[in-house]
């Protein structure tokens, strides 16, 4: 009785090691989405060990390939990124990636597909997905590369990029992609297009001035410049065209527009570059997120006493939109005295006269937030309106 007291201990350690040798036996042997030889999968064994909360496919997007991890959040918060695959950028690479999906994730829940807006290249994959049923959720790349930074792996390849976008997306609790609606889609290519147009110009008549400081200037170039300017135009002219065309085409969209015209310094084609851009504020659910999405949030760097960098935004964000409100803040600073107010009160505080127009931008982007979700027209008069509206309470 007694040896055999003494020899437990044993018998204990010898049970576990032969469990570790059945299961790295079965593990060494089988492919991610193989099939064992008793007809049970890994994916099987592992979710009779440990529950499954969450699944990721984290999508690394290029021009002819889409470089594929799979993971999945286990019920001790520990990540497992057991796959990876590549497959084309196509709609035969589409499709057979939905099949490896199949094959690898359990009927549970729905696998969230996560990737970075790698300008066009994503988009078609993005609304096959969508168009069948599947969650997407799309991050913007500066997002990415800071959580990479973060890791211990610092090696950038295609492989690690998915495998880091599949463990964002595992520890994330991200907002889910809707397709753009398509009066919305249209218009932004339209306003891109027609914001190429104007830089091109610009860029074109810079020639024009550096070939006429010339000494002896090319008159052929010249002419040719000036041909070009004329096609510009013309092209611009079209593109608004079609934008009013869309416009006054949806009786819905023209009201929203016009309210949000009522906004001093707020012209037709800003009101159409923010909707555009921002799909209607489908995915905006406050100001500050707003503000995020534009690339206007001040970001500040301050620890201690020996560290202290001075606020500037971030400029992380859609550029489109930045750039669409930097007009309307200077007229809105000269014909309205709200706007007027902060501009002036920044400036005296700060001296800075950049930052105070970049407040009044942020301002104004907010505003048009405002308006197209109440759905009331602005009023420069509203704080007056509002205070003689309480003193009459108080009689």
């Amino acid at each position: 009785m007694t040896d055999r007291y003494y020899l437990f201990p044993f018998y204990l350690l010898e049970f576990e090691q032969n469990v570790r040798n059945y299961v790295c036996h079965d593990i060494q042997d089988i492919q991610p989405g193989e099939k064992t030889k008793g007809g049970s999968s890994l994916y099987i064994k592992l979710k009779m060990m440990k529950k499954i909360l969450k699944e990721v496919l984290g999508v690394d997007v290029a021009q002819n390939e889409l470089v594929v991890t799979a993971g999945r959040m286990l019920d001790d918060l520990s990540i497992d990124l057991y796959a990876h695959k590549v497959f084309k950028n196509n709609e035969s690479g589409f499709l057979a990636l939905l099949d490896w999906t199949k094959k690898l994730s359990s009927d549970e829940f729905k696998v969230r597909f996560v990737m970075e807006a790698t300008g066009v290249y994503h988009q078609k994959f993005a609304f096959y997905l969508y168009d069948r049923g599947r969650e997407v959720t799309i991050v913007l790349p500066n997002k990415i590369s800071n959580y990479i930074r973060t890791l211990e792996d610092k090696t950038i390849t295609d492989k690690s990029c998915s495998a880091a976008i599949a463990q964002f997306g595992l520890e994330r609790n991200l907002d889910q992609w809707h397709r753009p609606k398509k009066v919305f889609h249209v218009l932004q290519q339209l306003t891109r297009e027609r914001d190429q147009i104007v830089s091109e110009r610009v860029m074109v008549k810079n020639q024009i001035h550096a070939e006429k400081s010339e000494v002896e200037p090319n008159e052929r170039s010249l002419q040719r410049f000036y041909e070009r300017i004329k096609l510009l135009n013309r092209q611009e002219k079209e593109i608004k065209a079609d934008l009013k065309m869309l416009v006054n085409g949806d009786a819905n969209l023209n009201g929203e527009i016009k309210r949000i015209c009522s906004i001093t310094g707020i012209g037709e084609l800003t009101a159409i570059i923010v909707l555009a851009e921002t799909n209607g504020f489908e995915l905006i659910r406050n100001k500050k997120q707003l503000t995020g999405y534009a690339g206007l949030n001040v970001k500040e760097k301050q620890s201690g006493t020996s560290v202290k960098g001075k606020p500037r935004i971030s400029k992380k964000g859609n550029r489109h939109l930045r750039k669409a409100m930097y007009l309307p803040a200077l007229v809105a600073v000269r014909h309205d005295k709200n706007f007027a107010e902060i501009y002036l009160r920044i400036v005296s505080k700060h001296g800075i006269k950049m930052k105070a127009l970049v407040a009044v931008q942020r301002k104004l982007l907010e505003m048009i937030y405002v308006i197209y979700n109440s759905k009331q027209e602005y009023q420069k008069e509203y704080s007056v309106l509002k205070e003689s509206s309480a003193l009459n309470l108080k009689d």
